[in-house]
C-alpha cells in the first residue's frame, strides 16, 4: 500500500454508506479494513496509483463506517454469503476482518424505502412509513451528526450505494431549491429516497456521493441547495464494467472514422441489483445511463442497445457480451465483439473508497457543488457532457497536479 502523501492515520473520516448492507458496500468495508489490517493491497484503486497517489487524502486505516439499510441481514452474514457464492472475499481475509465487520454492523441505522420499488422485500424494515418526510429528512440528519459526534470525526462523507429507484415522473417540478423546500415541507411522497439522503447530506454540510442511477443529487432543488451551502457532491451511476470498455473503446472508432452501424449489448448478473432491475421502472435510469454513453461519443450510431437480464446462478458474477457492426473505407463491412467478466462488488468496492478519500480532499480545499474532476468514475457524470474515458480521467490527473 501506498502512504507516501496519506494524512496521518490518526484523521478520522466518516463513510455513511446508504445501502451499508448491501453487495457493495460490504465489499468496500472487508477491503478497506483488510487494507488497514495489511492482509491484502490496494489493487483496483486510482487514488493509489501516481499522479493521483501524490495528493494528501484520507488515510484508509482512518476510515470508520457507518450507513443506513432496510435490510436485516448483518455485515458478517452478507459477507460470509459472498464467500460461499463468489468466492470473494476469500476465507482467509474475511476472516482477518470478520470482527471489524460485527462492530461496524452495530453502527448501522434502519433507513427509509420511499419510492424504491422493487429494492423493497418482504424482509424490509424502514423507517415509519406515517412519519411526514421532513421528519424522515430530519431523522436521517440526526443519524448522519450522531454518528460524527460519537466518533469524533474529521468530516462526514455520504455515499448512496443502494439499489436503483424508478425514475422520478416529472423531476422538473424539483428544478430549485424553493420548491424542493415546499416539496419536504408539504410532504410530498413522490420524492424518492435517494433525494432524502442527498438533501439530509447537503444539509448538514456533508459532502455527498451518487454511486447509483437513482435520482439522487441529481435533481435540480439539491444541487441549487448543495451549491448555495458550498458542499461538494458527485455521481451518477458509477462506471465499473461494460460501459467503462465503452467509453475507453468507441473513441478509438470515433478518431478513426469508422462508422458504428450497430452496437447491442447483453448484461447477465445474478445478485440482489440484478432482481431488482428486473422490474421496467427501476432498470429505466440504469439502462439511459448505459447507453447515453455512446450516443455522447458516437452521435451518428445507427442502433445503440442495451438490455440487462437477472441471472440468478451468477450471483456476484456478471458478463457482458458487446457486438459492434461497424463500416470501413470502401464501405466495407466488419464487426467486433467482446466479452467482459468479472465480479461486480469487487469492481466497484474499490471506487467507492476513491471517491470518499477524493471528496474529502476536494471539502478540505473549500471546492463545493459539483465535482468535474470525478467524471471518469460515472457513467452519467454531473456537470460533464464527455464520456470519452481518456479525456475524463485528465480531468483527474490535472487536479492531482494542481494539488499535489
Amino acid at each position: 500500500m501506498s502512504q507516501g502523501a496519506d494524512r496521518p492515520a490518526d484523521e478520522r473520516t466518516g463513510v455513511w454508506l446508504v445501502g451499508a448492507r448491501g453487495n457493495v458496500a460490504t465489499m468496500a468495508i472487508v477491503g478497506a479494513r483488510a487494507i488497514a489490517g495489511g492482509s491484502t493491497g490496494t489493487t483496483g484503486m486510482v487514488t493509489e496509483r501516481e499522479p493521483v497517489s501524490s495528493l494528501e487524502l484520507p488515510p484508509i486505516e482512518g476510515l470508520v463506517f457507518g450507513g443506513h439499510d432496510i435490510e436485516p441481514e448483518s455485515l458478517v452474514a452478507q459477507a460470509e454469503r459472498q464467500r460461499d457464492r463468489n468466492g470473494v472475499p476469500d476465507a482467509d481475509t474475511l476472516e482477518a476482518v470478520r470482527d471489524d465487520l460485527a462492530e461496524i454492523d452495530e453502527r448501522i441505522e434502519v433507513g427509509t424505502a420511499i419510492n424504491c420499488g422493487a429494492a423493497l422485500s418482504a424482509e424490509s424494515e424502514q423507517l415509519d412509513e406515517e412519519l411526514a418526510i421532513r421528519d424522515v429528512v430530519e431523522q436521517i440528519g440526526d443519524d448522519y451528526e450522531s454518528f460524527r459526534d460519537r466518533h469524533d470525526l474529521e468530516r462526514l462523507v455520504v455515499v448512496n450505494v443502494a439499489s436503483t429507484e424508478p425514475e422520478l415522473s416529472d423531476p422538473t417540478r424539483y428544478d430549485s431549491h424553493d420548491a424542493l423546500e415546499r416539496a419536504i415541507d408539504e410532504d410530498d411522497r413522490d420524492l424518492p429516497a435517494s433525494v432524502l439522503y442527498a438533501y439530509a447530506a447537503i444539509a448538514g454540510g456533508h459532502p455527498f456521493v451518487n454511486f447509483t442511477p437513482s435520482t439522487g443529487n441529481a435533481l435540480g432543488g439539491v444541487r441549487e441547495f448543495a451549491a448555495e451551502n458550498e458542499v461538494p457532491h458527485t455521481g451518477r451511476d458509477a462506471k465499473t464494467g461494460e460501459t467503462l470498455v465503452k467509453s475507453a473503446l468507441a473513441p478509438m472508432f470515433a478518431g478513426r472514422n469508422l462508422h458504428v452501424m450497430s452496437w447491442e449489448g447483453h448484461n447477465i448478473l445474478g445478485n440482489k441489483d440484478g432482481l431488482v432491475l428486473e422490474d421496467e421502472a427501476n432498470a429505466a435510469g440504469k439502462l439511459a445511463t448505459k447507453g447515453d454513453v455512446l450516443d455522447s461519443i458516437l452521435p451518428d450510431i445507427g442502433h445503440n442497445r442495451v438490455r440487462i437480464d437477472y441471472t440468478p446462478s451468477l450471483a456476484d458474477w456478471k458478463t457482458a457480451w458487446d457486438y459492434i457492426h461497424f463500416e470501413g473505407f470502401l464501405e466495407t463491412e466488419m464487426k467486433m465483439q467482446f466479452t467482459w467478466e468479472g465480479s461486480d462488488s469487487a469492481l466497484a468496492a474499490p471506487l467507492v473508497l476513491d471517491l470518499v478519500r477524493l471528496i474529502a480532499h476536494a471539502d478540505e480545499h473549500g471546492h463545493g457543488g459539483l465535482q468535474p474532476q470525478l467524471a471518469s468514475f460515472f457513467k452519467a457524470p454531473l456537470g460533464v457532457e464527455e464520456h470519452d474515458f481518456s479525456l475524463q480521467l485528465n480531468r483527474l490527473y490535472d487536479y492531482a497536479e494542481r494539488y499535489r
